[in-house]
């Protein structure tokens, strides 16, 4: 009754530690190189969001006010109608817009009345031009002018 019990050597020990090592190490690389792809998804994400967040505002809100008005010194624009108003306020990294903050850069602002560009006072449409991070993307909007945009 005398039977041998398999066992490993220890340089077959030695091989499947080595082996399990190298294993182990491609395991957290490739965790690793999907962590970093997944937070630039979500830098993306994020950077598109903010885009999408303060278009849609300057759409709603140029459609909705009656006047809107540029103040150069101050760097802010005032959406106006009879019965309520608001106002943006544009600063390095971010723009301000009464309780909202958009997380935007804007590199370049040009403002426009009757189709000219002007510098401040009343105006009918806004571009914002952002930085490279954004892919130099552009918001234009606009609104059609009334009757009363002339008569004051």
């Amino acid at each position: 009754m005398k039977t041998k019990v398999q066992a490993f050597t220890l340089h077959e020990m030695v091989i499947v530690m080595i082996i399990s090592t190298i294993v182990i190490g491609i395991a957290f690389t490739v965790l690793s190189l999907v962590q970093r792809h997944m937070w630039s998804i979500q830098q993306n994400f994020n950077l598109n969001t903010e885009f999408n967040r303060i278009e849609q505002a300057l759409w709603i809100d140029t459609n909705r006010y009656n006047t809107i008005n540029f103040n150069a010194i101050e760097n802010e624009i005032k959406f106006r109608s009879e019965i309520d108003s608001t106002i943006y306020r544009f600063k390095l990294d971010y723009v301000l817009k009464d309780r909202d903050t958009f997380h935007i850069t804007i590199k370049e602002k040009t403002v426009f009345f009757d189709g000219n560009k002007v510098s401040k006072g009343v105006i009918d449409a806004l571009r914002l031009q952002l930085p490279k991070q954004y892919k130099a993307q552009s918001i234009f909007v606009f609104k059609s002018n009334d009757a009363t945009q002339f008569i004051d």
